[in-house]
């Protein structure tokens, strides 16, 4: 059973696990080699504990005496069950980390990666036990997103797979087991293939940047938060459903693949990119955007859990 969770990182992705963790009875130790990341780390637990008291009957207050920081890798791995890795994503770095948490995590405790795009095999490389390392990538905020992408390594003990999905699912994660490994798993993907067209459309001034995020966010988005695109396509096929659409409005969509591009990233375009989100966000801190994200995340939680959905 996993009850002491060690966390490496104490960035965004680390400091909302730590939250969460917290907020399900678990004990938590961070570790950061930055004393201004952990300085950092109470108050934004504070802050998240906020909206994670909306979304489930916890303590008025973060349990802080049941986290524990430190700048040591193998102090913080000492009599863990479990490690969530969220170091920085170069794999030279991560080989590192995991050679670190070795020195003293127990052979049996897992080692959780919170990367992004990097595989398991890759970072299972050179381990001593290279059995108890697989991704487990959430989506940014995680203690308040519920996506877990669970992706096994080549070395990697179907069993601790096993056992890591029942714990996230235990926690109230959603979990998926990404059958292949791929660089940037299952969401970033189609999230990243998404990007690559939102990009594309502003270089060749088919859209602003204002009117790209808001056809997403008032259009499809309202859809995608509730179901993904197969089941979307399945109604959209009426009472013939996917068939149906496949057959009759596939050949749109292949298309539409044809006249896709990839756009290539000058430093032209970057700067487009960015004044057109300043005009967009028209000032706002990127702090106040997150706040603003992050009470939208509850009060959607809020009614997928009402509908069922």
């Amino acid at each position: 059973m996993i009850r002491h969770v060690a966390i490496i990182g104490a960035g965004l992705i680390g400091a909302s696990w730590a939250a969460l963790f917290l907020s399900k009875g678990l004990r938590v130790t961070v570790c950061d080699p930055a004393q201004t990341a952990l300085d950092k780390l109470a108050p934004f637990i504070t802050a998240a504990w906020q909206d994670l008291a909306q979304l489930d009957d916890i303590a008025a207050a973060p349990p802080f005496d049941r986290l524990h920081v430190t700048q040591e890798i193998a102090a913080a791995s000492l009599g863990a069950d479990m490690v969530q890795e969220c170091g920085p994503d170069r794999i030279a770095i991560k080989r590192q980390i995991v050679a670190q948490i070795e020195t003293s995590l127990a052979p049996g405790a897992i080692i959780a990666s919170s990367t992004s795009s990097l595989m398991a095999s890759d970072i299972q490389d050179g381990a001593k036990h290279p059995e108890r390392i697989l991704v487990a990538h959430p989506m940014n905020p995680p203690h308040l997103v519920p996506l877990v992408e669970l992706v096994a390594g080549r070395a990697t003990d179907p069993e601790k797979v096993d056992t890591l999905r029942a714990f996230y699912d235990s926690i109230g994660r959603v979990t998926v087991v990404v059958q292949k490994e791929r660089v940037g798993h299952l969401a970033n993907r189609l999230t990243s293939a998404l990007y690559r067209e939102a990009v594309s459309l502003v270089a060749e001034g088919v859209a602003t940047v204002a009117d790209v995020d808001r056809a997403i966010a008032h259009g499809p988005g309202l859809r995608w938060a509730f179901m993904g695109p197969h089941l979307t396509y399945h109604l959209g096929g009426g009472a013939g459903g996917y068939r149906h659409y496949l057959d009759h409005l596939g050949p749109t969509q292949v298309a539409r693949w044809a006249d896709q591009t990839a756009p290539e990233l000058t430093p032209d375009l970057i700067e487009t990119l960015v004044a057109g989100i300043e005009a967009a966000t028209e000032g706002e801190s990127t702090a106040d955007l997150a706040r603003r994200r992050d009470a939208a995340l509850v009060a959607l939680a809020k009614l997928k859990r009402t509908l069922g959905a």
